[in-house]
């Protein structure tokens, strides 16, 4: 006697018209997810490369020398804390840009000043949030003190100025008779080995190299200042593009700006535009200025 089996139903997972419709937008979604994943990591080794946007210092940072001397006089006069906050700081602390308590106001303040010197002038030294270490500016550690103090005081603390460190105020071989102090990442004997040759020959070089130098310092020297503004006051916003502020090398960014013309740029730098305030709250004359704004420029180009 044979054995009867019911016959069963071939089933899928897809039981029901909700099922379908899901499996059917997965479909076209997961795909496409897919495709764009794959096109950035595809597109992600064709970025530019570092000073891509600005040929000539690209090749300057690929070809710069191991060590280098920058020569800084130990001696001038400490800047005061209110030419430190006008200089560099006012740009974001005027108007209370990306979150920086803005200048007088108590309330902002007072959470801060609590936290004692020390901790904001490490959060001055360090960088917080979108403030780069110093605020992006190029003083001692005891001018952003003073900055620091300055800023704190006008919105109601009690701290002390620091003083100008003990070498400063030193007398004999102090403030009268120290030299410019050297700052070297490279050893004293490299520096004399390599100054020694171009000395012995430095009559006949100023001679025969001075129609080359006078062509190419006016070109180096605004490429120079303009950075050094940059680095200075600009980067504190236009590296983030906090405020509105187009991006330093996004050219989508400036590519509208651009289009208004590098006068009107000028002009938007100088005399302040948005949560900018004028010339970048510094002091740079116009000739600064417009190298500024053409080093930024270059490298949205």
């Amino acid at each position: 006697m044979s054995e009867h089996h019911p016959i069963q139903a071939h089933t899928g997972p897809i039981k029901n018209p909700k099922q379908l419709l899901i499996a059917g937008l997965l479909s076209f979604v997961v795909p496409i997810f897919a495709i764009i994943i794959l096109v950035t990591f595809v597109t992600s080794g064709n970025r530019p490369s570092l000073g891509a946007a600005n040929p000539e210092r690209g090749i300057e940072l690929r070809i710069q020398k191991v060590g280098s001397v920058e020569i800084r006089d130990a001696n001038r006069p400490l800047t005061s804390g209110k030419e430190v906050y006008t200089t560099q700081c006012v740009a974001c602390h005027a108007s209370g840009v990306a979150g920086a308590p803005k200048f007088q106001d108590v309330a902002s303040w007072a959470p801060r000043i609590t936290t004692g010197y020390d901790a904001l002038l490490h959060s001055a030294l360090a960088g917080k949030g979108a403030m780069a270490p110093q605020g992006g500016g190029d003083f001692n550690d005891t001018e952003i003190g003073r900055a620091v103090v300055y800023m704190a005081n006008a919105a109601g603390a009690k701290f002390d100025e620091p003083a100008a460190p003990a070498a400063d105020t030193a007398s004999g071989t102090g403030a009268e008779s120290a030299p410019p102090l050297a700052v070297a990442t490279t050893t004293a004997a490299t520096v004399a080995a390599a100054v020694a040759p171009v000395s012995a020959a430095a009559p006949l070089a100023a001679t025969a190299a001075a129609p080359v130098a006078s062509e190419s310092t006016t070109a180096a020297s605004a490429g120079g200042t303009g950075e050094a503004l940059y680095k200075q006051a600009c980067q504190v916003c236009h590296t983030a593009g906090i405020a509105g502020a187009p991006k330093f090398g996004d050219k989508a960014a400036w590519a509208p700006r651009l289009k208004t013309g590098m006068e009107a740029l000028y002009k938007a730098a100088i005399n302040g535009m948005g949560a900018m305030p004028p010339r970048g709250g510094t002091s740079a004359s116009d000739a600064d200025i417009h190298a500024a704004v053409d080093y930024m420029a270059a490298a949205a180009k």
